[in-house]
């Protein structure tokens, strides 16, 4: 990304409670990164109690992917809004999974 001209497009954090908070950062790239066939690049992270337990991002050469827990799974990236949705959904699904821990 280092030589790519990069638009910041998001980049915030939403507080959920005391323990948990999301930041959400996606950038509109002059070209994709590798392994990516569009041109953003964005992290994606929910954090609850000081541990990221849910990730979206596509880092160069690994394209696009989420952890849910220790676990990594590709990603079908279609359009930033419908990541940042897909996103909000999981942390959704995440909190009902674990509301009793």
């Amino acid at each position: 990304m280092s030589n790519m001209k990069a638009v910041r497009l998001v980049s915030t954090r939403i507080t959920y409670s005391e323990s948990a908070f999301a930041e959400l950062v996606l950038w509109r790239l002059s070209q994709p990164v590798e392994g990516s066939a569009h041109g953003f690049k964005y992290r994606l992270a929910y954090v609850v109690r000081g541990e990221c337990v849910l990730r979206y991002d596509n880092e160069t050469g690994k394209g696009d992917h989420r952890h849910v827990g220790g676990i990594e799974r590709a990603y079908a990236f279609t359009t930033p809004e419908k990541l940042i949705v897909d996103f909000q959904r999981d942390i959704e699904r995440w909190n009902h999974e674990n509301r009793n821990s």
